[in-house]
């Protein structure tokens, strides 16, 4: 198939979401996704479609890499839909260790994958993971349960290259917290055609400019 004859990516995450393409498309250029280039908003609209997540209710969000750019980091809500919409998710557990002031130690994570023997064990531990941000000092056992939580959806289904989630391990490593594997490839594919197709909607152009902050959620 010729790639001008597929649909864009941006009307197949609207056609899903039931939002006018350019409704969407300037929805996202101002809130989650603002700041994208063409190359970075193409990379997250595919990446939040490949996984069926929603971008307004921040499942898949932008972050501000190191290096420059925006890379798609995938929240926890997006982890947990991940697991929920696979055919082969049959359950977790979690299992904390506190210490002796209630403050807790490590969290394994355990999945059940049908077909499988053994479940997938994964174990944070806090003093490995801890951030020095409001989210991990007012919530230290959600935020650990939560690490556990998507690294152990990432190793049981295999997406090894999605950042996680926690903004600043993703910062540390430019965009990536898993350096050795890269975030998203775009290829040799022309941004503004695969993302809009033929007919882009009118306004729909994406100036290129620099990355700004961006609210992180908590």
């Amino acid at each position: 198939m010729n790639l001008k004859d597929k649909k864009s990516a941006l009307a197949v995450m609207a056609d899903r979401m039931n939002i006018d393409p350019s409704k969407l498309h300037l929805t996202l250029k101002n809130t989650v996704f603002k700041g994208a280039s063409d190359e970075e908003m193409l990379s997250l609209v595919v990446v939040a479609n490949e996984h069926k997540l929603n971008p307004l209710t921040k499942e898949i969000y932008a972050f501000p890499s190191r290096g420059g750019g925006i890379v798609p980091v995938i929240g926890i809500d997006g982890w947990i839909k991940i697991a929920n919409q696979h055919p082969k998710f049959n359950g977790m557990h979690f299992n904390t260790t506190i210490d002796e002031k209630n403050a807790p130690v490590s969290c394994a994570c355990t999945i059940w994958v049908k077909g499988r023997d053994n479940p997938t064990v994964i174990t944070e531990f806090f003093s490995e993971c801890k951030r020095n941000t409001e989210p991990w000092k007012q919530y230290p056992h959600r935020m650990l349960r939560w690490k556990a939580l998507a690294q152990g959806v990432r190793t049981s289904f295999g997406f090894a290259g999605y950042a996680d989630g926690d903004p600043e391990l993703v910062a540390e490593n430019g965009g990536n917290d898993n350096p050795e594997k890269p975030v998203f490839d775009n290829g040799p594919l022309d941004p503004k055609l695969e993302l809009f197709g033929d007919d882009a909607p009118e306004g729909a152009e994406i100036e290129e400019k620099e990355s700004e902050p961006v609210e992180m959620p908590v």
